[in-house]
């Protein structure tokens, strides 16, 4: 049973309960992903996760949407289709299909780079709120990762991309053009974090160090 948020006003909002089907979900993302670590660091994989459920829970989500949080790269990354299919089965219908709609790859090796994330932008375009929001957390906690290591390395830090400097800022510029469709608190920030990366890549001697 989902725990859709209220339609009181924010003060009047009753706290979101997280309960069993968190926690096993929690669990379930953990384990999958327990080998796997972010992007050219040791940092276990499971804090992105983990941070794209806070943010999805901080700006309005549910307890379906943050358990979709935990798991929205559970396909991608640890069994395509098959997986799809235990997520729906082990967290229902609802939390599949933000899953899905957060998936750009069924298949290894995956498709080109570009290929890829312009057909997951045309996805964007049809798909509902909630998987927007879960969407644009993910991207969210994305792109502060970036301008974090950039801060700290620099203009190395495109070399870790498949789409380098340009294609990375191509991406999340398109994103933003996107998201702004339908804009909510969230995507405000994401606004924030966007305009901030292209003024570091705009001033890579000024951005490396602060």
């Amino acid at each position: 049973m989902s725990t859709r948020p209220a339609k009181e006003s924010a003060g009047e909002r009753k706290p979101i309960k997280l309960g069993r089907r968190f926690r096993r979900a929690f669990l379930f993302a953990a384990e999958k992903h327990a080998k796997q670590a972010r992007k050219a660091s040791t940092i276990p994989y499971l804090a992105h996760l983990m941070g794209v459920s806070s943010l999805v829970l901080e700006f309005g989500g549910d307890e379906d949407m943050a358990v979709a949080a935990l798991l929205h790269d559970v396909v991608e990354d640890c069994g395509g289709k098959p997986m799809l299919a235990q997520v729906r089965r082990r967290f229902g219908s609802r939390v599949a299909r933000m899953v899905e709609g957060c998936t750009d790859s069924y298949v290894i090796p995956k498709l080109p780079w570009r290929e890829r994330k312009e057909s997951y932008i045309r996805h964007l375009k049809n798909a509902d709120a909630e998987t927007r929001l879960v969407s644009a957390a993910d991207k969210l906690n994305n792109i502060r990762s970036i301008l974090a290591d950039h801060r700290a390395d620099g203009e190395a830090v495109w070399e870790r991309f498949n789409g380098g400097r340009e294609g990375t800022l191509w991406y999340y510029r398109t994103l933003l053009e996107e998201f702004l469709r339908q804009p909510n608190r969230l995507v405000k920030e994401f606004e924030i974090e966007v305009s901030e990366l292209e003024q570091c890549a705009s001033s890579p001697g000024q951005a490396q160090g602060r």
